[in-house]
């Protein structure tokens, strides 16, 4: 992998997207979305096609910039990302469904649960670049005096591709667990009712509301702590699983972020049209599995992140076009 930061060296990409990502999330929240409202099909697939423009623009920048290798980890950890946060919206429509939300609230919710995933991401991918930097085996024995390996193993990225293969075996057996989740127990439930009182009924789409002259927090904040909490969940794959990709933490940031932020279209998508995401978690189980394997073995083979983009490309295109050919049953 490359060793040398975007952010170091080409500083002009680094404001490039910084202010892209301002300026649509100003237009998103002040001008196309400033009213709570049901979002359509036609909607919603235009904000994933313009999402999914600016993102392959953005990697046009980084080939033109840093070259084909950086544009190979963007594309692939951009992937990557997108299809494991389609795993991340399945849960989101049970989320939305226990708590009765209505569809033209469920916008607001995504956009302040992305907002929080902005600032996580960044905390968890450049501390993790940090302690991966840490970790090297022979660099950890080097302080201590002793002579280093052939191969310089990373420790924690060992765990994480240890971790990544139980995790795609766990999902590839995982069945409707979820739908069964009392939502109202989880962390970040139990959070909000412990610093607000919550009311039992909506107001609109409004986070806060006022019974009987009492400030009151909403049903729609709890959801939002909800969603947060299980975003900050999902991390835990999705986060490790990039980092088999690249050591750029801009690479890793941009990419992320980029996927994340289509999200809200591609959930409304995905709640019309569920049936086309069927065999994805299958999909998404061989994805880990292949990637997680990827980082066990990277100190002795690197296998190129062209190869991984094709191997992701390949499999989440075979898992949609498998939910095509053989659906679910359609349930009595």
């Amino acid at each position: 992998m490359n060793q040398h930061p975007i952010f170091s060296e080409h500083p002009g990409l680094v404001i490039v997207f910084a202010i892209a990502v301002l300026v649509m999330l100003l237009l998103d929240l002040g001008i196309f979305n400033k009213k709570s409202h049901v979002v359509s099909n036609k909607e919603a697939i235009s904000w994933s096609l313009v999402w999914i423009s600016l993102s392959m623009i953005f990697s046009g920048l980084v080939y033109n910039v840093a070259g084909p290798t950086k544009f190979y980890e963007f594309q692939s950890a951009y992937w990557i990302e997108k299809a494991l946060s389609v795993d991340n919206l399945f849960v989101f429509i049970l989320v939305f469904k226990f708590f009765d939300v209505q569809n033209q609230n469920k916008h607001k919710v995504l956009f302040w649960g992305i907002i929080g995933a902005l600032v996580l991401r960044a905390i968890f991918i450049f501390s993790g670049a940090f302690l991966i930097e840490l970790t090297y085996l022979n660099k950890i024995l080097s302080l201590i005096g002793i002579q280093g390996f052939k191969y310089d193993i990373n420790l924690i990225m060992t765990l994480f591709g240890l971790f990544l293969v139980y995790a795609g075996i766990k999902s590839w057996s995982a069945g409707n667990e979820d739908d069964d989740e009392d939502y109202n127990n989880t962390r970040g439930a139990r959070l909000i009712r412990k610093i607000f009182n919550v009311s039992d009924h909506y107001d609109g789409d409004k986070f806060f509301t006022f019974e009987n002259g009492k400030k009151l927090a909403t049903p729609l904040l709890v959801v939002v702590a909800v969603i947060e909490f299980t975003d900050l969940l999902f991390a835990v794959d999705s986060i490790p699983a990039i980092f088999a990709i690249s050591n750029d933490p801009f690479i890793l940031y941009t990419s992320n972020i980029f996927a994340i932020l289509g999200l809200r279209a591609l959930f409304f998508l995905l709640d019309n049209f569920i049936h086309l995401f069927s065999k994805l978690q299958y999909g998404l189980a061989l994805i880990l599995s292949f990637i997680g394997i990827k980082m066990i073995i990277s100190p002795f083979y690197h296998i190129e992140s062209v190869y991984s983009l094709l191997v992701i490309g390949s499999v989440l295109l075979i898992s949609v076009l498998a939910s095509i050919i053989f659906p679910e049953p359609a349930e009595a």
